[in-house]
């Protein structure tokens, strides 16, 4: 079994990475199923309902978000009926949508979750993912021996001790939400795949996807800024992960796909993205 997981798509940049740069992946490597963590893709920040359909549409499996699951009121409003998106599964109960679901993949089952961390998190909280951790695990163990972890935390600490907790009860633990990807990623004792963060797809020549002079314009002004999406240098960024039989990691790899820029005078600005707009409707 060959899990990809693509990391987190960051605005349009980041759905013209992964739109673009998937066909030429899927050349490159086999895999069996697609995570794509989606927390970042509409405006840098969140997940609109029309870009899940359109994700979706594009080859992922499953989506996966963090904190900005419920930014988006129009994916709020649906996380019931979409059952290719994840939000976080250690949130209170009355949260919509769901944390952890098992898909098909072939003749396989794959079972995927996501948790959100404790460290870094001014404006949602997700109860204790360690105390979470072991029932969960030990639920999914029975149901299919593919476990997949998305931990969507800030803290390396928090996530290196998650890594630990979670070897040998479940296939891999993947980092998400810092949007840098780290040079980390080994298999574990037990057989489980970990790396503190699977990077970002979108541009790289930026802050966390987004135009670097509104970042610093946000730091000195302290009025946060999100409007201003970054396209330089667009990659797709993530992991391939193999599997055994038994569900214990074979290897993991870290996966960096440059792109071609798009050309982005301020005429063809507007026509890509409402070109991409008019995509996203269509997937709906």
């Amino acid at each position: 079994m060959k899990i990809l997981y693509v990391a987190e798509i960051v605005g349009k940049a980041g759905v013209y990475a992964f739109k673009n740069g998937l066909p030429e992946l899927m050349r490159r490597r086999s895999f069996d199923f697609l995570i794509a963590c989606a927390d970042g893709a509409t405006g840098g920040n969140g997940l609109g309902r029309n870009h899940a359909a359109y994700l979706r549409k594009l080859g992922a499996n499953v989506l996966t978000t963090g904190e900005c699951c419920f930014y988006k009121k129009d994916l709020t409003e649906n996380l019931a009926k979409l059952p290719y998106v994840l939000r976080p599964e250690n949130l209170n109960a009355e949260a919509p949508g769901l944390g952890t679901r098992i898909y098909k993949a072939g003749a396989e089952k794959v079972a995927v979750t996501v948790l959100l961390g404790q460290s870094g998190f001014g404006r949602i909280h997700g109860n204790n993912p360690y105390t979470v951790l072991p029932s969960l695990l030990e639920h999914l163990k029975q149901e299919t021996p593919f476990v997949i972890v998305d931990f969507h935390a800030e803290a390396t600490a928090e996530k290196k001790t998650l890594f630990a907790a979670a070897d040998g009860r479940c296939s891999a633990v993947i980092g998400s939400h810092t949007r840098v990807q780290t040079a980390d990623e080994t298999v574990l004792p037990g057989g489980t795949a970990v790396i503190c963060d699977a990077g970002r797809t979108g541009s790289v020549e930026s802050v966390g996807g987004t135009d670097a002079e509104s970042r610093i314009t946000e730091y000195v002004s302290g009025i946060p800024d999100w409007t201003r999406e970054a396209w330089i240098r667009p990659e797709l960024q993530g992991v391939l992960i193999e599997l055994d039989p038994r569900g214990r990691a074979l290897s993991i790899e870290r996966i960096r796909l440059e792109l071609p820029e798009m050309p982005r005078k301020d005429t063809e600005k507007n026509a890509g993205e409402d070109h991409l707009e008019q995509d996203e409707q269509a997937a709906v």
